[in-house]
């Protein structure tokens, strides 16, 4: 079997997926038969002339061979995904109506152009955009709101908290109303609420409308990784994902940046001006240009009640659960560190929000660099496995390097070592994250949804809790960040191997 072929069986194939009936997995064979190459479309159902091309792949996530010759979906007999996860042909209706139904859902599921790819990264850039723009204004907004740094860092948790909690509600919601319409209702609560956060006399009134402002947020990054799954499986599905990190890993560059030099010419309002306006032509493109991916034969009919089943089923899972806790957990370090380096940068070390700025952007080129490398040359080569061991070993050893220097015992450490270790850290999430993503999301595909709320929920709501430990001591020593990653680094491991244990499922790894 080609290295990309063993890299992927039994990520989804070789255990039984929890919550998938037999309904659920015959929907899960006509999701993944048609599995794109480099990208995916967006384009509507049965878009006429619409060019694509996919690769047969099983819901298991197949071989994702790259390499695979491409060609329209034909109307006829899908694969469709065994318990198992072989594929097995499921007989067609013998109906003309069938035929063409078959074919308008793989037209619905076609190769992306590059707006489409854009758009999507932009949903995912808008988290980053929210959260490293208003990264240099933390030290003013304390002062201008007469609040303590803990209490202005809860608006950096409050807008996580409800970035997590939103995607458990729009995820499911998605999987039975379709992608489209659930996404543009969070993009203009996203905008008025972003609007009134430039307008808060008090950090209790920013705090909830932060809040608000995550929660409708959520919807732009639990359905672009949703439409990801709609239209991708195996390998390309990882690459897709290493995509979108290099399109919405330009935000976290930009937007500390643009947030600091917002502050020369204006006060920390005029970030969420700048940030009311970014949202505000997000939502006119995706209005526009963004088109459904979830064919209305591949929804979910039920309620409240079957979401509940459909994510306590994939919680269920084992390996699912050890994906997601993995990913959470490297999240809260990447977030320990977003949230603490304002103060630790300027505050500690006495740098100017331009060099906080400079710094900041110098890490995200970091992790979107390696994002690149993994996504153009280790993809397809390297089993997903081994990409996520050496990334869990790299922030280890960064969060110790971190702590051993934060807490004196190497002596006085200035500046710029602190800032290496960092870097180091920030880049090695460029391995990590596309990992856990695509190893949980091959496991899900008659759930895409759902599982990709829990994903979301998960990342987010670990890093709210990190966030105010990092100022637990206050704003006079690095020593929290630095245990506040390194404890989640090894939990991270702990759950990598205890749970997701690869050397079961790929022998050879």
């Amino acid at each position: 079997m080609p290295e990309s072929g063993k890299q992927e069986a039994g990520t989804a194939g070789s255990d039984h997926i929890p919550g998938a009936g037999p309904e659920a997995m015959a929907a899960a064979g006509s999701a993944t038969a048609a599995t794109a190459g480099p990208a995916g479309t967006a384009l509507s159902a049965g878009a006429p002339g619409s060019a694509g091309s996919s690769s047969a792949g099983s819901s298991s996530g197949g071989s994702g061979n790259p390499s695979a010759p491409t060609g329209t979906v034909p109307a006829g007999p899908v694969p469709s995904a065994t318990a198992s996860g072989s594929a097995a042909p499921v007989k067609a209706s013998g109906s003309a109506g069938a035929a063409k139904a078959a074919a308008a859902s793989g037209a619905a599921v076609r190769r992306a152009g590059l707006l489409v790819t854009l758009v999507l990264g932009g949903l995912t850039a808008l988290p980053p955009l929210s959260m490293d723009m208003y990264l240099p204004a933390l030290p003013e907004v304390t002062r201008a709101l007469g609040a303590p740094a803990a209490t202005i860092q809860l608006t950096l948790t409050a807008c996580l908290a409800g970035m997590a909690l939103g995607q458990l509600v729009v995820g499911p919601l998605s999987d039975k109303l379709g992608r489209r319409r659930p996404l543009l209702v969070g993009m203009v609560v996203y905008v008025l609420a972003t609007a009134i956060c430039a307008f808060a006399p008090n950090a209790e009134l920013l705090i909830t409308f932060r809040l608000l402002q995550g929660l409708a947020g959520a919807a732009g990054i639990v359905i672009a990784r949703a439409m990801v799954r709609d239209m991708y499986d195996g390998v390309e599905m990882a690459r897709f994902f290493a995509t979108l990190m290099l399109i919405s890993g330009v935000a976290p560059v930009i937007a500390p940046v643009i947030g600091g030099q917002v502050l020369r010419l204006t006060d920390w309002r005029g970030v969420f001006y700048v940030l009311t306006g970014v949202g505000l032509a997000l939502t006119l493109v995706v209005f526009k240009y963004l088109r459904e991916t979830l064919p209305p034969e591949r929804r979910h009919t039920g309620g409240v009640g079957e979401a509940l089943r459909t994510m306590r089923g994939l919680l269920a899972d084992r390996v699912f659960t050890g994906y997601m806790l993995t990913g959470g957990l490297s999240f809260a370090v990447l977030f320990a560190y977003i949230s603490a380096s304002p103060f630790v940068v300027q505050e500690i070390y006495g740098a100017s929000p331009q060099t906080f700025s400079l710094l900041f952007g110098v890490n995200s080129i970091g992790l979107i660099t390696v994002g690149q490398i993994n996504g153009k040359l280790l993809v397809g080569r390297v089993r997903l496995d081994k990409v996520l061991a050496v990334g869990l070993a790299v922030i280890t050893l960064a969060g110790l390097a971190l702590l051993l220097m934060t807490s004196g015992v190497f002596g006085k450490v200035g500046l710029w070592p602190v800032a290496a270790g960092l870097f180091v850290l920030m880049s090695a999430m460029g391995l990590i994250m596309p990992s856990t993503n695509t190893q949980a999301l091959m496991r899900t595909p008659h759930a895409a949804g759902s599982a990709s709320a829990l994903l979301g929920t998960s990342s987010f709501l670990v890093g709210a809790v990190a966030s105010p430990l990092v100022g637990i001591a206050g704003e006079a020593t690095a020593v929290p960040m630095a245990v506040v990653q390194l404890v989640c680094a090894l939990l991270a491991v702990g759950c990598f191997l205890g749970l997701c244990r690869p050397w079961q499922r790929n022998p050879e790894a």
